[in-house]
């Protein structure tokens, strides 16, 4: 089965299987981490106090949804059923907080290091390596869970240092395999994530009350040792190394790109990139994008299951909705950008301001309407749905914007911003267990997503002023702009000396015509 599936491939464009091996990639890196969201739901005990506080949405003694105008699903919102072996781990919320959140502290790091490390030793060996890594660590993480929440830390912290790589060396591989006029549909596939989310919660709820929280860590891991095969078989560093990739695809490919792209051994321009006000653009609105997307991440699942009380299974496919949207919404925009850059409708720069419209400002509306839906869990699902599903655009914004400022260091500029960005990942735990410690009600609630809101709004606006989609000059190194400039200056020479042999020949002519003519 598993040779025909690899025939199969063969057949197919390079371009098409490099695409799907991003879009899964990207499955796998967040199967295995949001799985922790819904499976503490089921590892930590439900007790009565705590369903108490998501009461707040069920109807009083003797009155109906109706009298309430509360729009619901009422056959889900009932206690929480147990999972075979769940509720044995007594937990306080701080320490959840803190199981959630050890993800990120080392994920930053790595982030800031991976786009180099994929550069230097290319992008398909350091996602190999940092896959089969957290393969393990989640096979492992059953076993540390037994012995204390702080074996768990461990294994999510370094769960965090092996998942940092993946995407710096992902957008490596864009920028050497994406023909500029398929950027957007390339960029595009980085919302694999997003399906691994809506998979890993739809399914996460379901597989854990038939055979155990365990099962949820033991699964993925399978996948993912699966998954590894057909990566290191499919994929390459670039056209030139590919195989089996065809002599036309690969021409195409290598014009397209032009000189813009070159594999770099050497450092980064670092001075360059952090003095540059275009680069601190990027990194704001990253932030911003990433904020309100770990916070539904890390989160919105103990805000589906807590506020609007629905049992477990429940919670995982309510949750994965807006991933849903928002993967949806996604393939649309790059298609649209794709369309406008190739029609020359816009310019790259007024795309990526234009875009933040929809990427940052309107999912931050919704945020802020989302707190005031009240009870109407079909409004408070479908407001989130829309938040997450408009910010599908950042693949028009700040997933791109990177490649635009210097596609030969963008596995490094994603990397910066995504260390900078992931510090969100830690953060939004914290937060919300400060402002929900007493209780989980709309009111504590509601200054979480007011925070939110507010970073996605911001980081549009400061963008919007001073970002830019241009090609950066440190792009390509002070000896290719040496080169770029001797160039320039000997055709400007040329020009001025083709311009003097004119002169001199119509001078030469005029002469001639006046010794005639006398």
């Amino acid at each position: 089965m598993a040779l025909v599936t690899i025939k199969f491939f063969d057949l197919v464009p390079a371009r098409f299987n490099l695409w799907l091996m991003l879009f899964t990639s990207c499955w796998i890196v967040y199967m295995l981490r949001v799985n922790m969201s819904l499976n503490l739901i089921a590892m930590v005990p439900q007790t009565k106090s705590n369903y108490s506080s998501r009461s707040q949405c069920e109807p009083p003694d003797g009155l109906s949804n109706e009298t309430l105008h509360h729009v619901d699903i009422t056959d889900v919102r009932q206690a929480p059923r147990q999972v075979p072996g769940g509720g044995s781990f007594e937990w306080s919320a701080d320490q959840q907080a803190l199981i959630l959140g050890a993800y990120f502290w080392c994920y930053p790091v790595t982030s800031l290091v991976g786009g180099m490390a994929a550069e230097r030793w290319g992008p398909r060996y350091v996602v190999l390596v940092s896959s089969v890594a957290s393969a393990i660590l989640t096979m492992l993480s059953p076993v540390a869970a037994r012995m204390s929440h702080i074996g768990l830390v461990i294994i999510r912290f370094f769960l965090g240092f092996a998942g940092g790589f993946i995407y710096p060396a992902l957008h490596v591989l864009v920028a050497r395999w994406a023909p500029p006029a398929e950027k957007g549909k390339f960029v595009s596939a980085m919302m694999g994530g997003t399906l691994g989310t809506v998979v890993t919660w739809s399914l996460t709820g379901p597989l854990m009350e038939k055979f155990g929280w365990a099962s949820a860590f033991y699964v993925p891991a399978v996948l993912t040792f699966v998954w590894c095969i057909l990566w290191w078989y499919l994929v390459a560093d670039a056209p030139a190394e590919h195989p089996r990739i065809s002599d036309a695809e690969r021409k195409y490919i290598i014009e397209a790109l032009g000189d813009k792209v070159k594999k770099s051994k050497g450092l980064p321009p670092f001075k360059s990139i952090i003095t540059s006000f275009p680069f601190l653009a990027m990194v704001v609105l990253h932030y911003g994008n990433l904020w309100g997307l770990y916070f539904i991440m890390t989160v919105g699942p103990k805000f589906v299951s807590s506020v609007l009380g629905f049992e477990l299974s429940a919670a995982g496919v309510i949750s994965a909705l807006p991933y849903l949207g928002r993967l949806f919404m996604a393939t649309i925009f790059g298609a649209i950008g794709d369309c406008i850059l190739a029609r020359r409708l816009m310019t790259t720069t007024t795309i990526r301001k234009f875009f933040c419209l929809f990427s940052h400002i309107i999912p931050g509306i919704l945020l802020v309407l989302l707190v005031y839906a009240g009870c109407s869990t079909a409004l408070s699902v479908t407001l989130i749905t829309l938040s997450m599903g408009f910010n599908g655009a950042a693949t028009l914004t700040n997933l791109q914007n990177h490649q635009d400022l210097a596609p030969n260091y963008a596995g490094t500029l994603y990397g910066v911003a995504n260390a900078v960005g992931s510090t969100a990942g830690f953060f939004t735990p914290m937060i919300t267990a400060y402002f929900t410690r007493s209780g989980d009600t709309f009111e504590q609630w509601r200054p979480v997503f007011f925070i939110g809101a507010s970073v996605y709004v911001v980081s549009a606006i400061f963008f919007v002023f001073f970002g830019t989609g241009n090609i950066q000059s440190w792009n390509f190194g002070k000896e290719e702009n040496e080169a770029k400039d001797d160039k320039e200056k000997s055709s400007d020479l040329k020009e001025i000396n083709g311009s003097s042999e004119r002169k001199g020949d119509a001078k030469e002519v005029k002469e001639t015509s006046l010794n005639v003519a006398s």
